[in-house]
């Protein structure tokens, strides 16, 4: 086990691992590192902790300090100067007549690199437009082709559940979702009703999945044969997966009924061939996720 204190980036939404050496770090609070990129100003996503060996990247680099007043001015400095290379390169796109949307531009903290991210539906071909940022900001330029997760992670916003973007807030990095999860959970295969702010698949489909498919093994499908602890026989018309309750349409006095009945109450054996509900679904389901195969993100220049 090795001590190691968590640091996100503002544009980087993935938690990195420093040594904390002695530093007094509290969650919440910035710290100077060095990174790939040179030195920056993180914030710091938790308190100390250990971790094992062969999750941390080697070699563990240190923590340079904890911000000081000065530092946390340098950042403020930045930022304001950042607003300033946004609206700069924006003029400069429009220039170059280039079909690509600025997203976002960040200095690194020793002002050693100015990054400018963007999306765009193919390849740019913007040399000319870095020949004229760097005559302006004198500096190291780089442009950096996003994807539309990305684009929302680094610009947040408000869920149609009404809370902040996970994206933007807690998730570190994005995990794979896909349309089998929203049929699990039974919800609308509509795109519009099951996509994000990004308009990919929502990540919060991945919070409740492992339960949803517990909970979806015990349940008998739409149209299979049951039995009741009474013998009575009857078809699943619906089920309702969180309180584990089974609707079963069954015959009695030569009538038909609907019952719901709890889970433990029947008997049942799932059926083994997909019904053709079931194999258009499917199809439906490979359309659906071709939306999805779509997203990628490539970092194409480094000047």
């Amino acid at each position: 086990m090795i001590k190691v204190v968590g640091v996100r980036f503002r544009t980087a939404g993935k938690v990195y691992y420093f040594d904390p050496v002695k530093f007094n770090i509290k969650k919440g609070g910035h710290v100077i590192v060095e990174t790939a990129r040179g030195v920056e100003y993180g914030t710091v996503v938790g308190n100390v902790k250990e971790v094992a060996d062969e999750n941390v990247v080697q070699p563990l680099k240190p923590v340079l300090r904890i911000a000081t007043t000065r530092d946390d001015e340098q950042e403020k400095t930045n930022k304001e100067k950042e607003k300033e290379a946004f609206k700069i390169c924006l003029e400069k796109i429009q220039k170059h007549k280039l079909e690509m949307k600025l997203i976002d531009a960040e200095y690194t903290f020793d002002n050693n690199k100015v990054l400018f991210y963007f999306t765009a539906d193919g390849r740019i071909d913007f040399r000319e437009l870095v020949k004229d940022l760097a005559a302006v900001f004198k500096t190291r330029i780089e442009l950096r082709q996003i994807g539309v997760r990305d684009e929302t992670k680094i610009r947040g916003g408000i869920g149609i559940c009404g809370r902040p973007l996970c994206c933007h807030t807690h998730l570190s990095e994005f995990v794979p979702v896909s349309i089998k999860m929203a049929k699990e959970q039974n919800l609308s295969l509509n795109p519009t009703k099951i996509s994000g702010v990004c308009g990919r698949l929502m990540c919060c489909l991945k919070h409740e999945e492992e339960t949803y498919e517990d909970l979806n093994r015990k349940l008998p499908n739409i149209g299979d044969y049951v039995t009741t602890e009474d013998g009575l026989k009857g078809e699943v018309h619906s089920v309702n997966v969180l309180r584990q309750l089974v609707k079963v349409v069954v015959n009695k006095d030569d009538e038909k009924e609907i019952h719901e009945f709890k889970v433990e109450q029947l008997r049942f054996k799932r059926k083994q061939k997909k019904e053709k509900a079931d194999i258009a679904a499917d199809k439906e389901l490979k359309e659906l996720e071709k939306l999805e195969k779509q997203e990628g993100k490539s970092k194409l220049d480094d000047n």
